[in-house]
């Protein structure tokens, strides 16, 4: 049993590039292995900034889930599910925008700058407004303890983190909680318990960080408790009630540095991408006719790897061997540039091959996908249902 579930989505935009492999998939393929793992396809979100074009949303699904499944996500060892057919996303959304105060999405940095990028579209939507809170309701249904996240979206994380506190405070206190509580402590034994109390205060009384993170390390260990004593504990460590939704935290990953055929970023916008599984023909010309370093004119002339594009697919896909190779080839103009791309080529279709093999068991039979997604919906509702089973309670909703 996994101690840590992690959960990660994407927008279906449209078939998946190189840039969406080295940047998420594979850290997604290593985690699977390492944690509980919840894939899901953000199709609301992607509603957000394109809903005056839901036709591209439904083919761009199955496009993406396949090209994760021909990445190597493995539905055996990671939920995968849609966003929308888990409708418990969206009820927990409404139930935490009646808390939400208007400033806290709005301060969000995403929401001005997208608003500036996208001058095209009319982003004067509560959809667009609203989304970090949907992104919170996706993280916070779960109980997730890690997001894997790059720099950019720590405040997406951090603003999640202050829902979740600020539900807890308003809604975590249950009759007699501190009595609760207390008798909750005792049941850690009297060693365990004086710990407890010590750094309790610690953290109460001098905002001492680590106390509170050696308590909950503490809690942590203790098998015996059971799950609503385990919450009073953690929400009487803060001075809240029952910890009701649980604050995530970020899982850094390292940003993407695959570069795209004209030396860019790697992305839809520049138009300067390899499809995960674009046909080898199409991949090995595409290289081929990349733009190098201008001051090679003709076959003769001495170049500089570093202003060439093609230098930077070396530093992704060759060997020491071959990169020293090009260096010397391309300042001596001993290789022409149809030489240096090759091995580039070679990587790349190596890289892609194993891809489009799997890929293809799901083209042949589409039935396989759709029953892998049933699935994986199934077992999210399950999930997402025991967190809301505890928020309607929390909120008075459980009546009916």
């Amino acid at each position: 049993m996994f101690a840590d579930r992690i959960l990660s989505g994407m927008r279906p935009t449209g078939s998946l590039h190189l840039g969406h492999y080295h940047g998420v998939l594979k850290n997604w393929i290593t985690m699977q292995h390492e944690y509980e793992c919840l894939f899901f396809v953000a199709d609301w979100h992607a509603l957000t900034t394109h809903y005056d074009a839901p036709e591209i949303i439904e083919q761009s699904v199955w496009d993406m889930v396949i090209d994760w499944l021909a990445s190597g996500v493995d539905p055996a060892r990671a939920t995968l599910f849609i966003q929308s057919k888990v409708p418990e996303h969206a009820e927990l959304h409404l139930l935490l925008s009646m808390i939400t105060p208007l400033g806290w999405l709005e301060r969000v940095p995403t929401y001005k700058d997208q608003q500036e990028k996208l001058t095209s579209k009319d982003l004067t939507t509560y959809g667009f407004l609203g989304y970090p809170l949907l992104m919170s309701a996706d993280i916070l249904a779960y109980r997730s303890t890690l997001v894997p996240v790059g720099e950019d979206q720590i405040p997406h994380l951090e603003f999640t983190r202050e829902i979740a506190r600020r539900f807890n405070h308003m809604y975590g206190r249950e009759p007699g909680f501190a009595d609760k509580a207390e008798a909750a402590v005792k049941k850690l034994g009297s060693k365990k318990a004086r710990l407890y109390k010590e750094l309790r205060n610690r953290f109460q009384e001098q905002g001492d960080d680590e106390a509170l993170e050696s308590a909950k390390a503490l809690l942590d260990e203790q098998q015996s408790l059971n799950l609503g004593d385990r919450e009073r504990l953690f929400g009487y460590l803060e001075g809240g009630g029952k910890m009701i939704l649980s604050e995530p935290q970020a899982m850094l990953t390292v940003a993407s540095k695959m570069p795209g055929l004209d030396g860019q970023k790697m992305s839809k916008s520049y138009n300067n991408t390899i499809a995960l599984r674009e046909d080898e023909a199409s991949v090995a010309k595409k290289i081929r006719t990349m733009p190098t370093d201008p001051a090679r004119i003709r076959r003769t002339d001495p170049g500089d790897p570093a202003k060439c594009p093609v230098w930077a697919l070396h530093q992704v896909y060759s060997s020491e061997q071959i990169k020293q190779s090009v260096v010397q080839g391309c300042t001596s103009a001993g290789i022409g540039c149809i030489e240096c791309k090759q091995p580039v080529i070679d990587a790349v279709l190596s890289e892609q091959r194993p891809m489009r093999e799997r890929a293809q068991l799901y083209l042949d039979d589409p039935a396989l996908v759709r029953n892998i997604i049933a699935d994986g919906n199934e077992k999210a509702r399950k999930l997402a249902g025991e967190t809301m089973r505890d928020v309607r309670e929390a909120m008075g909703l459980s009546y009916a």
